[in-house]
């Protein structure tokens, strides 16, 4: 009798204590979006500005385009005409770009557009390797030191290259043959990522796949599973690598292969 009042005191004391956790990380997820407008809650804007100077992808003659509609001075008012390519500048990489079947850019769930950001940092390995690709045992490593990556995070790679983006040649580092050079993920990562259910999968470089890629394996991997990619983000080295919440506003343009996306970090 006795071990049973144990048991259920236990289970009593167990119980009240998850409910006090969630608690605290309900206040605690209230309070973080309730600073953000007096300035307490910190936001990182991981968005380049989208005019005619970012790098483009090789072959692009045309990327982005702006021409005055009406002017303050002649008109009144002030427009302006937009032309760009779906994957210029920081974008978002739906999951039909290369997979028939899956999702435009505008039929991607809402909620799947907010989630944790697991910033994996290897700025160290691309100093010593241009064609770094994540590892799993990287991945491992920071499940480690951070717990295991939940469904639902978005994955973003924190390879140092942002530093680049001011110069096309060096952002491209086009080497012999004309081959990009500039790191990214592995097919074998990406699987793994796939199985712990995350979403999306972000970079600071212009494509998820490295620069030599031919193939676009990890394009066709992770779009085979339904994430999205965001490439082309700004600066990460104010994120911390665990702790972070991410929104991400792509364009809702009907049947894109992507669009145009503003991607904000909320800090903790």
């Amino acid at each position: 009798m006795r071990k049973a009042v144990s048991v259920l005191l236990l289970l009593i004391l167990a119980g009240g204590t998850m409910v006090a956790q969630q608690r605290r990380r309900t206040a605690d997820r209230d309070d973080r979006l309730s600073g953000i407008s007096s300035g307490r809650t910190k936001v990182v804007d991981l968005t380049y500005a989208l005019n005619d100077k970012f790098p483009r992808w090789p072959g692009d003659a045309r990327s982005f385009e702006a021409r005055e509609n009406a002017s303050m001075a002649k008109d009144g008012y002030f427009t302006r005409s937009v032309w760009m390519l779906e994957h210029y500048a920081t974008h978002m990489d739906a999951p039909a770009h290369f997979t028939a079947g899956k999702a435009t850019v505008d039929q991607i769930p809402a909620e799947r557009l907010f989630g944790p950001a697991v910033v994996i940092d290897v700025t160290s390995n691309v100093r010593d390797d241009v064609d770094y690709r994540l590892t799993t045992r990287r991945i491992e490593r920071w499940e480690r030191e951070h717990g295991r990556i939940q469904p639902g995070s978005i994955v973003l790679l924190r390879t140092g290259w942002a530093k680049r983006a001011g110069d096309e040649e060096r952002y491209r580092n086009m080497g012999r043959g004309g081959n990009m050079r500039f790191p990214g993920f592995s097919v074998e990562a990406v699987k793994l990522l796939i199985e712990r259910g995350v979403v999306g999968l972000g970079i600071d470089t212009m494509s998820v796949d490295y620069g030599r890629s031919k193939g676009f394996e990890v394009h066709k991997a992770s779009h085979g599973a339904g994430l999205y990619h965001l490439e082309n983000l700004a600066d990460m080295s104010a994120l911390p690598e665990s702790g972070a919440f991410l929104v991400v506003a792509p364009i809702k343009l009907e049947g894109g292969s992507g669009g145009a996306a503003r991607v904000f970090a909320i800090l903790p």
